[in-house]
């Protein structure tokens, strides 16, 4: 396989949510929230929020949508905070964050599925 071809498996395999590439992206977060001096809620809230204001990937969304519901976010209080960024980060942002939230669902679903 050519250096070009190396590149693209490895940016495919990000894209797709390959798992070593997840737990080493993870472990970029690691202590982030205990240097926060957030509550789980706000700081999951507030990723999901920088994720949305950079027009995240759906894989992105699905990793932080994973830890808002392991520590109870609801899927209410995510629609708020898209409600509230959404003078900020415009309608664009904020519709294109809500299809790659639906997205990322879709992943986990996905992969549920017996093949």
């Amino acid at each position: 396989m050519t250096t070009s071809g190396s590149a693209e498996k490895n940016i495919s395999a990000i894209a797709e949510g390959d798992t070593p590439v997840l737990e080493t992206l993870a472990q970029m977060t690691v202590n982030t929230f205990d240097r926060s001096g957030l509550d789980l809620q706000t700081y999951t809230l507030v990723r999901l929020a920088a994720l949305a204001s950079m027009d995240a990937a759906p894989v992105s969304y699905l990793l932080n949508l994973g830890a808002a519901d392991e520590m109870g976010v609801p899927l209410e209080m995510v629609q708020g905070m898209l409600v509230a960024i959404a003078p900020v980060v415009g309608t664009a942002r904020v519709v294109s964050a809500a299809s790659k939230m639906i997205r990322g669902i879709d992943l986990v679903a996905a992969s549920d599925e017996p093949a």
